[in-house]
């Protein structure tokens, strides 16, 4: 079947089979390989990308129902000039990663809550960021560091 959709702020049209996965289009169609492939079940996170603005779990999600929708990868997150966003930034700071292989699943899901307190202007609190992560397994960093750098990237901005 003949599909589209805009990936990163860019209009993709290709063929795709009934049964393809989302991820799949991304790494293997596309060679956006920064959204990894964990488990395959929806438990692991590491697949997360942004469709419509809502983080999903790509490994989940088919192709041809994601046809005509906004995906972002975490390689859609990088500026022109290769800046961080504030939650890289601030996960960077926090010493938040490791090995490195959940981060853009985290980035990609945790970037919607920070998206979300920003809009509200009210930072989520440990317990909320915690329930967050609940979808993305990491088996390096405990996540404290994680919880440090998502509040930090919700905390004020100082100006100076």
């Amino acid at each position: 079947m003949d599909l589209s959709l805009n990936v990163n702020g860019s209009a993709r049209r290709f063929s795709a089979d009934p049964g393809e996965l989302l991820v799949e289009r991304l790494r293997d169609g596309l060679g956006l390989t920064g959204t990894k492939v964990g488990c395959d079940t929806g438990q692991c996170g590491t697949c997360v990308v942004r469709l419509d603005g809502r983080s999903v779990k790509s490994c989940l999600v088919l192709t041809a129902s994601a046809a005509g929708s906004e995906v972002t990868t975490v390689e859609g997150l990088t500026s022109v000039g290769g800046d961080l966003t504030p939650l890289q930034e601030a996960l960077r700071q926090e010493h938040a990663t490791q090995c490195g292989f959940c981060t853009p699943g985290m980035v990609m899901a945790l970037g919607e809550l920070v998206d979300r307190a920003t809009a509200d202007g009210a930072a989520p609190s440990e317990p909320e960021i915690r329930e967050w992560l609940t979808g993305n397994l990491c088996r390096c960093t405990g996540y404290h560091s994680v919880v440090r750098g998502v509040q930090r990237a919700c905390a004020p901005r100082q100006e100076g």
